[in-house]
């Protein structure tokens, strides 16, 4: 145990040795607080086993993992009660909602472990490539679902040139 009798306590401090549990402390202390202390844990793996990286490349990471929200009342929009979508989807079509005077989706933000994230993107390929192909390309399929290929993940896949360096042009011809 890591306080004393009578010791003033904060919101989400860590009273013993042992692992946090992320959902719990996300709901606790929010967004920054959590991710200060994912990026602290992921160090000090690595430090402890002598590799140095910069907490940058972890940040990259971890703001993969707060880039979804769940959608607790779909208003007027396309969107579902409960789904799981990109935060910029979902401002997006708030602020187009906005401006047909239509009710816009409520959210809050969640946080999901990076195979989820790698699930829940909006191209099938990229999903399929990470895991659970079988079901992300059956699902797709089902659904009818067109994959608009602008991402890295899925032109590589199709041995298309990446929408970066000399193939953004192109991307950006489209």
């Amino acid at each position: 145990i890591w306080v004393e009798p009578g010791q003033a306590i904060k919101k989400g401090q860590q009273l013993c040795e042992g692992n946090l549990d992320l959902k719990e402390l996300f709901r606790a202390t929010g967004v920054e607080a959590t991710q200060r202390y994912i990026v602290k844990e992921i160090q000090h793996i690595y430090v402890s086993q002598g590799a140095i990286i910069h907490d940058k490349h972890v940040e990259v990471i971890i703001r993969q993992m707060f880039s979804r929200v769940r959608i607790r009342d779909a208003g007027q929009t396309q969107f579902n009660t409960g789904e799981i979508l990109e935060i910029g989807k979902v401002v997006e079509e708030n602020e187009k909602m906005k401006k047909e005077a239509k009710k816009p989706a409520t959210f809050s933000p969640t946080l999901l472990g990076i195979s989820k994230v790698a699930l829940t993107t909006d191209s099938f390929l990229s999903a399929a490539s990470f895991q659970e192909t079988s079901r992300v390309l059956i699902k797709a399929a089902i659904e009818g679902r067109e994959d608009h290929l602008r991402g890295l993940k899925e032109n590589v896949i199709i041995g298309k040139l990446i929408p970066a360096g000399t193939g953004f042009k192109r991307h950006l011809q489209k």
